[in-house]
């Protein structure tokens, strides 16, 4: 039996947390027992994902329901809020890993900084490779069900991942003798993770805001609209983003001297086929102009 979309959504983000929780627990052990402290905040990072994947869980839920009194359009904007919760997340993460980067540049005091373990950096190298592997494999899911929500969670694990990056680098820089190595690579990581928050965002209020189509996917409209039977022309097609699904406004032209049902049928199959030939418009409204 096929899954639904929010039954795969569902799938991966309960995979996610398994993965983080194991992950966390592991990362925290090697940094207490490493004495890192670097990948004792790379730990703390892996804890805030758990919560991360917990609110795509409520915003896939909530996106799911369906439409009611107060929400006559559905929910899908929820997980757009879901998103923006994550891409909050992500930037505040970003700015705590840049910000201490910066106090420890600044304080230049290395001689009473602990010289990590083995341990820790086999963690780091560890953490890599497990986060890499989990933003593709949720990614992969974000792709296929257009989740923004989703895809706001696989990018949080790349951010976690380069969290790791910089931890692998700073421990390994302290063990050879230079402990600034682990701060100037916090602020150069800050300043990906930051860019991956702002994306989510925009990503996330152009949902949100009535954005529309790419071109592209007009343009294919248009030539579907066009080529339906007594279809004389296009004088008006607006589309917007309503979370992950699409709403289109068409404005067609067709014979004057045709009656109301000949005019009805037109719209209809005009209706049916975009929302036959794509999947993410939710509601397709055609009105018919006379052509005089």
């Amino acid at each position: 039996m096929k899954k639904t979309p929010q039954k795969m959504a569902m799938t991966t983000a309960r995979n996610s947390i398994l993965v983080n929780t194991l992950l966390a627990a592991f990362k925290l052990f090697a940094g207490i027992f490493g004495q890192s402290a670097a990948m004792v905040s790379d730990a703390v990072h892996s804890i805030a994902d758990l919560f991360s994947t917990i609110v795509v869980i409520i915003g896939i839920k909530l996106a799911g329901k369906k439409a009611d009194a107060k929400h006559p359009y559905g929910h899908e904007r929820f997980e757009c809020v879901a998103a923006l919760l994550l891409a909050l997340l992500v930037f505040s993460v970003g700015v705590g890993i840049g910000w201490g980067g910066v106090q420890r540049v600044l304080a230049g005091n290395y001689d009473d900084i602990a010289v990590p373990g083995l341990l820790a950096l086999i963690a780091a190298v560890v953490s890599i490779g497990v986060k890499e592997g989990l933003f593709w494999y949720v990614r992969a899911t974000a792709k296929k069900i257009d989740s923004g929500a989703l895809m706001a969670d696989a990018w949080h694990s790349r951010a976690d991942g380069l969290s790791s990056i910089g931890s692998f680098f700073g421990i390994l820089g302290s063990m050879l003798g230079f402990p600034i190595m682990d701060s100037v690579a916090a602020i150069i990581i800050c300043l990906f993770i930051l860019k991956t928050a702002v994306q989510i965002a925009l990503d996330a209020i152009g949902k949100m805001t009535d954005k529309a189509c790419d071109e592209e996917i007009q343009q294919a409209m248009r030539e579907i609209v066009l080529a339906q039977p007594q279809v004389l022309g296009i004088d008006k097609l607006h589309t917007r983003l309503f979370g992950n699904k699409i709403y289109v406004d068409l404005e067609i032209r067709a014979d004057a001297e045709l009656s109301l049902t000949e005019a009805h049928d037109i719209a209809q199959q005009v209706h049916d086929e975009i929302e036959a030939q794509f999947e993410k418009v939710k509601h397709c409204m055609v009105h018919v102009n006379p052509e005089s």
